[in-house]
């Protein structure tokens, strides 16, 4: 059995007047890059979801999708949304993050990650902002290293970024094109003879002389370099840059800043020409479906780069380690049962919790109301445990929900119902049907969030 992913990541370098060093990530099937940085939104988007991630989360969860996790280092966000089918089999997700801007001191540079174990499988991703201008090559890639020896994760397997089986690198790199002059690079451009550039990019140069580089792999760059456009087009860079002393700078020379790239341990070694890894008696392939910019945004002197895989991933295991499911059929007027079951090996915990969300819901904490798996348990047996959420807790109106489990030793939902409907109170359907008969006619239809956005 073969677990078959899509995943889509987008390197968005956006924007206005706070940094360029904002990516999210999409696991489909199973995510932007730019958060307001100022102080007042940093304090505000630590009490609060940042307005990234709220809108977001309004598109994808009517879709089936969920905010798993996230991570800020002021600027750099990295979001992660995953299809509703594949939580259970998410374990041991961590975060970590790595300053070296200002010598190790200020955030608006470095890297963030999200890992976590994915149907066995350890995977990484690492959203970076690197230092700019073209003279500062090997400071980026001394940073990178500083970033790949800084984070370590409490595993005896996994210690480092680069012992996970696969690990997505991208962002705002900032390598550029060497040697050659702005005008020779523009022409190429406007050829689309864009392979006369490749070899003075900065980070092609890197992969050939830099052994901790040559295992990543990147697709090819059949797309305009992404920076650096005048704002709300798509012509490039045709202002002078105001010096310190106000007088006009050079222009910046186009340059494929924004990169998505990917790594799998132990198979790097056999991925072929067009970016597929095969598979053999390995357990992981990664395909690359597409690699592409997006010049129609322009609120921004980068262009969005996204990149859209294929992963095939043997599971090492296949059931999850809670199965849980509501008992008969639920009524907002009276209290409710649920029963679920454990593996042998699962680590419960009495701080443990099954929550009742809407189908919709938009991440772990969406829940609409919980039950504690130990202080509202009814009865246990060997194979089956039941606890009960009172009637006060459903919601009156009814509709469709699931039920989560979620662990506390493991910080993540161990597993998760299939929805089931809850039938609405019967002072509810009075209550709606009174209101119709008031109205004199039928409530018209609301569009969907992302609809409207």
């Amino acid at each position: 059995m073969w677990a078959q992913l899509l995943l889509l990541l987008m390197s968005l370098a956006y924007f206005s007047s706070v940094p360029r060093d904002r990516v999210w990530i999409c696991m489909l099937s199973g995510s932007l890059q730019e958060v307001n940085s100022k102080i007042i939104n940093f304090l505000s988007d630590l009490a609060f979801d940042d307005p990234w991630s709220i809108f977001f989360m309004t598109v994808f969860s009517p879709l089936g999708y969920i905010k798993l996790s996230s991570v800020r280092m002021q600027g750099l966000l990295l979001l992660i949304f995953v299809k509703h089918a594949h939580i259970p089999f998410i374990r041991d997700i961590h975060t970590h993050y790595t300053r070296t801007g200002l010598y190790g001191y200020w955030g608006n540079k470095g890297g963030v990650t999200i890992r976590m174990s994915l149907y066995g499988h350890m995977i990484c991703f690492m959203n970076c902002h690197l230092p700019a201008h073209i003279e500062n090559a090997e400071q980026r890639l001394d940073d990178f290293e500083k970033i790949l020896e800084m984070q370590q994760f409490e595993d005896e397997n996994v210690l480092n970024i680069l012992d996970h089986d696969i690990l997505f690198w991208f962002g705002d790199l900032n390598f550029r094109i060497a040697d050659y002059g702005i005008h020779f690079v523009r022409e190429s451009i406007s050829n689309s003879r864009y392979n006369l550039l490749w070899e003075k990019d900065q980070l092609n140069m890197a992969k050939k002389k830099e052994a901790f580089l040559q295992e990543f792999i990147e697709g090819p760059l059949q797309f305009k370099p992404t920076y650096k456009f005048d704002l709300h087009s798509d012509v490039y860079d045709t202002r002078g840059q105001k010096t310190l002393f106000w007088f006009n700078g050079k222009k910046r020379k186009p340059a494929w800043t924004d990169r998505i790239l990917w790594r799998v341990k132990n198979l790097s070694q056999h991925s072929s020409e067009d970016g597929n890894l095969s598979v053999g008696e390995q357990t992981i392939s990664v395909t690359l479906n597409n690699y592409i910019s997006h010049m129609s945004y322009g609120i921004s002197d980068h262009k969005p780069v996204t990149g859209t895989f294929g992963l095939q991933i043997k599971p090492l295991f296949s059931t999850p380690l809670v199965t849980l499911n509501p008992e008969g059929e639920w009524n907002a007027a009276q209290d409710a049962l649920i029963s679920y079951s454990t593996v042998s090996e699962f680590p419960s915990s009495t701080w443990d919790w099954i929550g009742l969300y809407q189908v919709t819901f938009r991440h772990m904490n969406d829940y609409v109301t919980y039950a504690w798996v130990k202080d509202d348990e009814i009865s246990s047996s060997e194979d089956v445990t039941q606890v009960y959420i009172s009637a006060d807790e459903i919601p009156h109106a009814g509709g469709e929900f699931l039920l989560c489990y979620y662990s506390h030793n493991m910080q993540s939902i161990a597993g998760m119902s299939q929805p089931f409907q809850i039938q609405p109170s019967r002072r509810s359907a009075e209550k709606e049907l009174a209101q119709e008969n008031i109205n004199g006619i039928e409530k018209p239809h609301s569009p969907e969030p992302y609809d409207e956005i």
